[in-house]
């Protein structure tokens, strides 16, 4: 059996830069009604890149609604209609000042379904060349590496905790075990 929710009406309640809110009714499986309230969101992009000394480039940034920071992979959010893989090289581009010829998909992540419709692809990246960081006009944060063994170790560790670099990580780690990166 399939579930399903099938939606009777949408209000949007806010509609920011980032993200619109709806508050949606639904009827249930069981013929029932109840409500919805979902955070509408374009998606994101996030990047494992590694140098040839096998370290990757992370980022440490204030994140406003937690207060604190956090240490991620380069990652943006996408342009209504962007190609995920142009925002992935974007970001690289923007936040480490590197760029590459070399970017492997590592797939998506639904980070938060219960309420919010975003979904990050993930990609890593190799033969990394400088070109120069250039961050938005609203952006602080520090790049720095760290040998992958010891990004692995942080997540598993628990001190890596934001989801799309937890994720991105452990996929990464997966698949060079594997042979296949």
């Amino acid at each position: 059996m399939n579930h399903y929710e099938k939606q009777l009406s949408s209000e949007t309640v806010f509609e920011g830069r980032v993200i619109r809110v709806t508050l949606d009714h639904v009827e249930l499986e069981n013929g029932r009604t109840s409500t919805r309230e979902i955070v509408h969101h374009n998606g994101g992009a996030a990047i494992a890149a590694l140098n040839e000394q096998d370290e990757i480039f992370l980022v440490r940034q204030y994140r406003y609604a937690l207060q604190r920071e956090l240490i991620e992979l380069p990652a943006g959010k996408l342009e209504k209609g962007e190609d995920p893989l142009c925002a992935a090289k974007r970001e690289l581009s923007e936040e480490t000042g590197f760029s590459s010829d070399a970017f492997f998909d590592l797939g998506s992540i639904i980070p938060t379904c219960g309420y919010d419709s975003e979904v990050i692809y993930l990609y890593a990246a190799k033969n990394l060349t400088a070109v120069g960081q250039h961050l938005d006009a609203d952006e602080f944060l520090s790049v720095f590496t760290m040998p992958f063994s010891q990004a692995v170790e942080q997540v598993l560790s628990g001190e890596i905790t934001d989801a799309k670099t937890v994720a991105g990580i452990l996929k990464l780690h997966a698949l060079r075990q594997a042979g296949r990166f």
